[in-house]
């Protein structure tokens, strides 16, 4: 599944592409006013993974809400950087992205490693970001090993996931190739996402699929009780990729909370 073709964008010599289901692109105020009370989400991938996994979610979320999907530099339809990328450089890409898209305000919607751009990037730029979602967050402090990683995403493939799912994801894989996949492997293993998440002034939710061997409940609530601002969601039912096996439960999930927490202030 995909969101059309999307636009190329650049920014500190990196390339990525935007997908973009918003009322408003142009920047000014009419960037700055949004369209009207609609927030706007900005969905990040994970390794290896493209904007395809998300096109479910984000049609779900566009019927409330100015939409924004990437691929990341390196995957999808990008092109592969000559070099191994940090986190923070990918959050700083981002975030220019966004304000070249006329972006002021969003809510940051990551995916497995997604969330680490997710977190870095509220940390660089706090007045971009009002609130994050952070779906089947990665590394599990205790279980930071590739071995133990890879035996979970087995897990989850074969007991978690539906055929569809699989077939984006290992199809990305493919795309993505062995040799990129494992230079930005230890950028992932690497990230100390439950210190960081602890700077992290917005609130915060933390969402996983209950069958999800990779996000594992206990990981995920202390996660969420490291958050100054930290809650946690659980879609039952599905495993690590819960935005494109339950997109209706997982969007509604995320709107409710949206609406619950006063002082969003979210529109492109």
């Amino acid at each position: 599944m995909k969101l059309g073709d999307g636009r190329e964008v650049t920014s500190g010599g990196l390339t990525g592409r935007l997908y973009a289901s918003a009322t408003r692109h142009a920047s000014g105020p009419a960037a700055e006013n949004g369209s009207g009370n609609r927030p706007t989400y900005v969905l990040l991938h994970g390794i290896g993974v493209s904007h395809r996994y998300f096109a479910r979610l984000h049609h779900e979320l566009a019927l409330v809400a100015d939409v924004y999907t990437l691929d990341l530099p390196g995957f999808g339809a990008a092109p592969r950087p000559g070099r191994q990328v940090p986190v923070g450089e990918y959050a700083a890409f981002v975030s220019s992205v966004l304000a070249g898209a006329g972006v002021r305000s969003c809510v940051l919607v990551g995916h497995s490693m997604g969330t680490q751009y997710a977190v870095e990037l509220a940390l660089q730029d706090p007045g971009l970001v009002a609130g994050l979602v952070l779906m089947g967050p990665v590394v599990d402090s205790t279980r930071k090993s590739v071995p133990l990683q890879a035996l979970a995403l087995t897990r989850d493939a074969v007991f978690g996931e539906s055929v569809s799912s699989n077939v984006i994801v290992f199809g990305d894989y493919f795309r993505t190739g062995l040799r990129w996949y494992l230079t930005q492997l230890p950028v992932m293993m690497d990230y100390p996402l439950e210190s960081r998440i602890q700077g992290v002034s917005q609130p915060v939710l933390v969402m996983r699929g209950a069958k999800d061997p990779v996000a594992r409940r206990g990981w995920c609530e202390r996660l969420a009780a490291q958050a100054p601002q930290g809650s946690l969601a659980e879609i039952p039912g599905v495993g690590h990729v819960l935005q494109h096996t339950a997109p209706g439960a997982t969007a509604a999930a995320i709107s409710s909370w949206v609406r619950a927490v006063d002082g969003f202030g979210v529109t492109a």
